[in-house]
């Protein structure tokens, strides 16, 4: 039984180490390399790294065009997948709207 409930714990906190979800763009300081998002009423600041993997849709983007397109986006402007360890992204999927013709 205590094994059992070491597992439960150990998954428990290994959830909490990773965390992915949808938050509106603040802005990207390049310098400092941190992105600056709103999760709900809360603006949170991320280190982005060189590890950090980028998406547009389903297709993979390559770090430096994805760290290019983050500081073309507009203050405010723009919807981003994150995944989140510790507070340093590892993925970040944009979320854009469809083309209009």
């Amino acid at each position: 039984m205590r094994k059992f409930a070491l597992a439960l714990a150990a998954l428990a906190c290994s959830f909490g180490l990773l965390i992915a979800g949808e938050v509106a763009f603040v802005k990207y300081d390049a310098d400092k390399k941190e992105l600056t998002v709103k999760d709900g009423d809360k603006e949170k600041v991320l280190k982005v790294t060189d590890k950090t993997t980028f998406k547009r849709g389903d297709k993979d983007v390559p770090n430096d065009k994805g760290i290019e397109s983050l500081g073309k986006m507009k203050e405010g402007k723009g919807k981003l997948e994150v995944t989140v360890e510790k507070d340093t992204v590892t993925e970040i999927k944009m979320v854009g709207g469809k083309k209009k013709n």
